[in-house]
């Protein structure tokens, strides 16, 4: 699936060569084998992705359809406020209606429109307060992809690999964290024409293979920031499907 590649000489260096452009062919593979830093390609997709800094800033309404292998569907709605550090979440599990809402370390369930349930009921439809977190968690890191690569306790390595993600030439990063923030290793795809994210996979234990790899299509491009509109997640051991995310955004204010 993935595989290191050395660089190909592009086919306008060769036609310069043939006609006697030296100089001009010279410069453009020059060009051509320049890879950047993990951290210039990094602020290149920012700059891509986020050219406005509106992620950091905005308040955000998206809309999920959340297919899975075995057919099942679900519509899930969620708001992101990062300048607030609000999460809210509103979906359909097991036949009622659940909302969440978490603002700095305080959190509310509601279910079926009322904040008063049964243990049962909390049990049943997981309505904690750590749940909810996980929740964020989840939404916030992976739809803030790449922004969320500048954030504390993340760290670059500091070489990019040129390399082939779905096959397509690409140039991937990898990224571990530091122990209080997370234990996995990540591996982010970026597109050499434009540095927008193709994809990512991460592994619990990289050395038994194990965890998942995520293929990004399309983007959708609301005010400047730009998401991309389908995820795909798969496991990294057998290739085994495990559902598509489709992402239909809107802004709720700037």
């Amino acid at each position: 699936m993935v595989r290191s590649k050395s660089v190909v000489l592009p086919v306008f260096c060769v036609v310069l060569i043939l006609s006697g452009g030296l100089s001009g062919a010279l410069s453009g593979l020059a060009f051509a084998s320049q890879v950047p830093s993990a951290k210039q390609l990094l602020q290149r997709s920012i700059a891509h992705h986020d050219p406005q800094g509106r992620w950091a800033k905005g308040v955000f309404e998206m809309n999920f359809v959340e297919t899975r292998p075995d057919g099942g569907e679900r519509f899930t709605d969620v708001t992101i406020d990062n300048l607030r550090g609000r999460f809210a979440v509103s979906t359909m599990r097991d036949g009622a209606n659940v909302d969440g809402n978490l603002r700095g370390g305080e959190c509310m369930w509601r279910l079926d429109g009322s904040a008063e349930f049964t243990d049962d009921e909390r049990e049943k439809y997981r309505l904690t307060c750590d749940v909810l977190m996980r929740m964020s968690n989840y939404y916030v890191y992976l739809w803030g992809m790449p922004m969320k690569l500048m954030d504390p306790g993340t760290r670059l390595d500091e070489t990019v690999d040129e390399t082939e993600f779905m096959g397509k030439d690409i140039w991937s990063i990898r990224v571990t964290y530091d122990e209080s923030v997370g234990t996995d290793t990540w591996y982010f795809y970026f597109n050499p024409d434009d540095a927008a994210l193709v994809g990512y996979r991460f592994y619990h234990d990289e050395a038994k293979g194990d965890g998942e790899y995520i293929i990004l299509e399309g983007e959708l491009d609301f005010e400047g920031l730009r998401l991309p509109a389908v995820r795909t997640w798969y496991t990294n051991l057998e290739d085994k499907l495990l559902g598509t995310d489709t992402l239909r955004p809107r802004e709720v204010s700037p």
